[in-house]
C-alpha cells in the first residue's frame, strides 16, 4: 500500500512553543456565562430529584452516552444492552432486558469509572485500562490492535479518500516522543493552573488528548470519557444530566472540523473553545426533556409497583416508556405488541388486556382497530431560574 501523501504542513504539536496553548478571554467570555448560567439552572432542576428519579435520570443518561459516544464513532450498540448494563452497575431492576456483551461491558465500565471516582487522579495506567476495555478481544473490527497500551511505532494518520489520492487531515506525534507527551498532559491535568476555569480546563483536556491521539484505536471514545470526568470534576458531582457526546453527535461534521482545525493550526484555541461552550450550553438546554421524561417514568413506575407484570408486558412498556414523550406513531396495537414481544395474536390481546385492567395502558377504539397508550401522571419538573 502507497503510503498517504501529505502536503507540507506544521502540526499543532510541531509548533515551537507546544504545548502552550492559548486563548482570547474576552472573546470566550459571554459563551462561558450562558454555559455557567445553564449549569445552574439545571443544578436547580437536580435538586427536585429524590434518589430514586436520580437513578433514573443517570440511567437515561449514561445509556444516551454510551450509545451516542460509539456512534460517532460509526459503531451502533444494541440500546438494550447498554440499559441493561447500566441498570444492573446502578442496582436497578433489568426487566427482561438481555445480557450485555462483552464490549458494551467495557464501555460501560470506562463510563462509570470516569464519572464516579472523578475525583481519583488520571495516570497513564488507568487511562490504558479504559482503552483495553473497550476491545476486550483485542480486535478493532476483524483487525488485532495494540490494546491497553500505548500505540507501536508505525506513524499514525488521519485519512480519508480512496488508496492513492488520500487527504491527510492530522499526523500524530511520533512514538519516540508520546510517553513524554502524555506525560506532560497528565501532569497538566492532574495539577492545573488555579486559575484555570473548569470548563475551559475540560475543553482544553479533550482537545489536547485528541492531538496526542495516543492509542491504536478508542482514542474518540476514551477522549470523550476524559471529558465527562473532566467535566465531573468541575461540577463536583458524579452525574450530569446532560450527554456531551449526544450532543457531538448531533453536530458530527462540524465536531471533527472544529478537532481538525486544532490540531493543523498554532497554540490559539479560541474558535474550539467557543465552540465547545456552545455545544455545553445547548446539550444542557436540550437535557430539559430527558429530566422531564426520567421524573414522568418514575412516577409511572411508583404507580405501578405492586403490579403483576409478566415479562412481555414489561418488556412492551419498557418499549413505549423509552418511546416518550412522542411516544409509539399511533400507539401500540395488537399487531405491534405480538411482534414487539414475539407472542401470538390472542397472548398480545389477552396482555393488553390486563394492561388497561391494571391502568398501565389506555384503549382508544375498539375492534381491530383498537390502539393502546400509556396512562402517564403528568411531570412537575420545570426549569429552574
Amino acid at each position: 500500500m502507497t503510503p498517504a501523501k501529505t502536503r507540507p504542513r506544521r502540526w499543532v504539536w510541531q509548533h515551537p512553543n507546544w504545548p502552550k496553548f492559548t486563548w482570547d478571554e474576552a472573546i470566550l467570555s459571554p459563551a462561558l456565562s450562558r454555559a455557567r448560567r445553564a449549569q445552574g439552572e439545571l443544578a436547580g432542576v437536580a435538586r427536585l430529584l429524590d434518589s430514586k428519579l436520580d437513578l433514573s435520570a443517570q440511567l437515561e443518561v449514561l445509556t444516551l452516552e454510551g450509545l451516542t459516544t460509539s456512534a460517532i464513532e460509526g459503531e451502533k450498540l444494541n440500546p438494550d444492552a447498554v440499559r441493561s448494563s447500566i441498570a444492573r452497575r446502578l442496582g436497578l431492576p433489568t426487566g427482561g432486558l438481555p445480557r450485555p456483551s462483552r464490549d458494551v461491558e467495557g464501555l460501560i465500565e470506562v463510563l462509570l469509572d470516569a464519572t464516579q471516582r472523578y475525583d481519583k487522579p488520571l495516570t497513564l495506567k488507568r487511562l490504558s485500562a479504559w482503552q483495553g476495555a473497550l476491545f476486550p478481544t483485542g480486535r478493532s473490527g476483524l483487525v488485532k490492535i495494540r490494546v491497553g497500551t500505548l500505540r507501536g511505532q508505525a506513524p499514525m494518520q488521519i485519512v480519508s479518500g480512496p488508496i492513492g489520492r488520500e487527504r491527510v487531515h492530522y499526523a500524530a506525534p511520533p512514538r519516540a516522543r508520546l510517553g513524554r507527551e502524555m506525560g506532560a498532559f497528565l501532569h497538566w491535568l492532574n495539577d492545573p493552573p488555579a486559575s484555570l476555569d473548569g470548563l475551559l480546563r475540560a475543553g482544553l483536556a479533550h482537545a489536547w488528548f485528541e492531538v496526542l491521539h495516543p492509542f491504536e484505536d478508542g482514542n474518540g471514545r476514551v477522549g470523550r470519557a476524559l471529558l465527562d470526568m473532566a467535566l465531573a470534576q468541575d461540577e463536583h458531582r458524579s452525574v450530569r444530566l446532560y450527554s456531551m457526546s449526544a450532543r457531538f453527535m448531533d453536530q458530527r461534521d462540524a465536531y471533527y472540523t472544529s478537532l481538525e482545525q486544532v490540531s493543523s493550526g498554532n497554540l490559539d484555541i479560541t474558535s474550539w473553545l467557543l465552540w465547545f461552550l456552545q455545544q455545553v450550553t445547548a446539550a444542557i438546554r436540550s437535557s430539559e426533556s430527558l429530566v422531564a421524561s426520567v421524573v414522568q417514568k418514575a412516577r409511572f413506575w411508583m404507580q405501578h409497583a405492586h403490579s403483576e407484570l409478566n415479562e412481555r408486558e414489561l418488556k412492551a412498556l419498557n418499549r413505549m416508556l423509552e418511546s416518550e414523550p412522542g411516544g409509539f406513531v399511533g400507539g401500540i396495537t395488537n399487531k405491534k405488541y405480538a411482534h414487539l414481544t414475539k407472542a401470538s395474536p390472542a397472548t398480545a390481546q389477552r396482555d393488553l388486556a390486563h394492561l388497561v385492567d391494571l391502568g398501565c395502558l389506555v384503549a382508544v377504539g375498539r375492534g381491530r382497530g383498537a390502539r393502546y397508550d400509556l396512562n402517564l401522571p403528568s411531570s412537575q419538573v420545570s426549569r429552574a431560574g
